[in-house]
């Protein structure tokens, strides 16, 4: 499908069952193909992104059997994959390809790594510099600092580790680190250096390991200590909990189109920090109500606008795409901060989204960390085609604009990277006409 013909949205109302987490799914999916014994994982999430995680896990020699709808039997490797000579496909998934290059790289084998165009223009020079402080031996085909990447067996001598990694480009290299040197058995610190941008998701990183029987300990999330002789091992049953970021969309719609929207799978108890979402919603005038396994929203205001907020977004950086088209209907100026990150992702975010939303007819400023959103006095510009760059977020961002005016989405195929039936579920709880 080339394109999807969104009508005008009247209200929003229903109840929505939530994918898996897709952080959750690549990093238990990993952590159980590394574990000692076998882990039945339940409800993972179906996307292109845990294809890619499950085909490399296979090709590298692990043990793994579907066992019903989105359940899976790993049999783990004890730390050290069977297949030694390698070459892996990782599409546009950066949950997969971080990880596993940490993990390959404190191996005695030899991989190639690669992925689409884009996944080649996203760097990853600091978590390689990191592991070459270890001894990895890590090249680069084709441009340094990026992929696609050549690794050889390491040449470990260290009875334990420190080192030094950036915190300010992607969480997903400390979150590799972290994931990779309980396989060593040796004690390892690794320092941060600069701010460390979407610290959620490390917490979400800790929470999972430590599922695997792995404590580390962390001085301000500015120094990581793993003790020696912890080894990952399998917990048996596990179940992967609803995907926040997702759910953004949908309690959004609650509370743009009067609601109630609820979400279930994800809740109260959730270690995502997405789920923060949900306090920028009610800063704008929401109302949202949650327990252990469901979050609700709707609108309280009578005859009025959401209200525009200016928010540090370093928290929720994949939901606060979400804010920035909820922006569109609220009364004011909206800042959204602290989200250099936008550009290192599928697209970059940043300057797709200052497109689109300036399509519409919003007045958009964008600094180098920063997106300010001053909604159209008259309405949103009706039947405009919206742009989604191959990233599922655009497309699942700009849906709410059928809230406001008739809208096309080109490409909505892209949303199966993490949510392969988001416009049918999408479809549920709009009214339309």
């Amino acid at each position: 499908m080339k394109w999807l013909d969104l009508p005008v949205a009247k209200k929003a109302q229903g109840i929505i069952q939530l994918p898996g987490s897709k952080s959750i799914s690549n990093r238990i999916l990993l952590l159980a193909a590394l574990a000692k014994g076998t882990t039945q994982v339940i409800d993972l999430l179906a996307s292109d992104d845990t294809d890619f995680m499950l085909k490399a896990l296979v090709s590298l020699g692990v043990s793994i059997a579907s066992t019903g709808e989105n359940s899976y039997q790993i049999i783990g490797a004890e730390g050290q994959f069977h297949v030694r000579d390698a070459r892996l496909f990782l599409g546009n998934a950066g949950t997969a390809f971080r990880p596993l290059v940490a993990v390959l790289a404190l191996m005695q084998g030899r991989y190639q790594m690669s992925g689409v165009a884009r996944m080649h223009e996203r760097p990853i020079g600091d978590l390689v510099d990191a592991l070459r402080q270890l001894g990895a031996d890590i090249n680069y085909l084709e441009d340094q600092g990026y992929p696609p990447l050549e690794i050889k067996p390491v040449k470990f001598n260290h009875d334990s580790i420190h080192l030094t990694v950036k915190g300010d480009v992607s969480s997903q290299f400390l979150t590799g680190l972290l994931m990779a040197l309980p396989i060593t058995g040796k004690k390892a610190v690794i320092d941060v250096s600069g701010t460390l941008i979407s610290q959620p998701y490390i917490a979400l990183t800790l929470a999972q390991m430590q599922r695997f029987g792995v404590v580390v300990e962390h001085d301000s999330w500015q120094r990581f200590t793993l003790p020696a002789q912890q080894y990952y091992r399998s917990p048996g049953h596990i179940t992967v909990e609803g995907d926040a970021s997702s759910a953004s969309y949908f309690l959004a719609a609650g509370a743009i189109g009067g609601g109630p929207v609820r979400v279930l799978g994800v809740g109260s108890e959730s270690a995502q920090g997405d789920v923060r979402f949900v306090d920028a919603l009610e800063k704008m005038g929401a109302h949202v109500s949650m327990s252990e396994n469901w979050i609700e929203s709707d609108c309280i205001l009578s005859n009025q606008s959401l209200r525009a907020i200016d928010l540090d977004c370093n928290h929720i950086p994949d939901a606060a795409m979400t804010l920035a088209v909820v922006a569109l209907f609220a009364k004011g100026v909206t800042t959204l901060r602290n989200i250099a990150s936008w550009r290192l992702k599928e697209t970059d975010r940043l300057a797709a989204m200052t497109k689109e939303l300036q399509k519409l007819g919003a007045q958009i400023e964008m600094g180098e960390d920063y997106l300010r959103i001053n909604p159209p006095e008259n309405g949103l510009t009706p039947d405009v085609a919206i742009d989604t760059y191959d990233d599922h977020r655009m497309a699942m961002c700009f849906s709410l604009v059928a809230f406001g005016a008739p809208v096309r989405i080109n490409d909505p195929g892209c949303v199966s990277k993490t949510f392969p039936d988001y416009f049918d579920q999408f479809s549920r709880i709009v009214q339309s006409g």
